[in-house]
């Protein structure tokens, strides 16, 4: 199910619960909200969504842009620093921020099985964003 987009700079501030198969709803509406909204934005976490909860949806470039989904993604490293701009729906405009080119992940699929990847490019800035939405981080 397609959900609004959250705004709310004080709920979107405060960091993400971990998520479980219990969340399973969540990630569908949250795959369902990106998909609606696919022309303008390739990242969600589940907090842009009015749901406090460690899960990011992503259009994954490196496969066939197919939405990916993670729960509870933590970045255990990240090399090559750089700076850009992005947007974000739940807010106006563009903003600077720092990004790395090269980030691993720690992160659960959506059979809850641990999973580590690496990613690169802007595949790795999205889930940068996301991961940042997760912990409260917005930019």
């Amino acid at each position: 199910m397609q959900r609004p987009i959250m705004t709310s700079r004080s709920f979107l501030r405060m960091p993400s619960e971990t998520a479980g198969p219990e969340d399973e709803s969540v990630a569908q509406d949250l795959v369902d909200t990106l998909e609606a909204n696919r022309s303008r934005c390739v990242g969600m976490a589940a907090n842009m969504i009015g749901v406090s909860k460690r899960i990011i949806a992503f259009v994954d470039q490196d496969f066939g842009d197919r939405i990916t989904v993670m729960y509870n993604p933590v970045i255990t490293s990240m090399d090559g620093a750089y700076d850009t701009e992005e947007g974000c729906l739940s807010l106006q405009g563009e903003r600077r921020t720092l990004r790395y080119r090269r980030i691993e992940v720690s992160y659960e699929d959506r059979r809850f099985r641990a999973r580590r990847a690496v990613f690169t490019g802007f595949s790795a800035e999205i889930i940068q964003h996301e991961v940042d939405h997760c912990n409260g981080i917005i930019i």
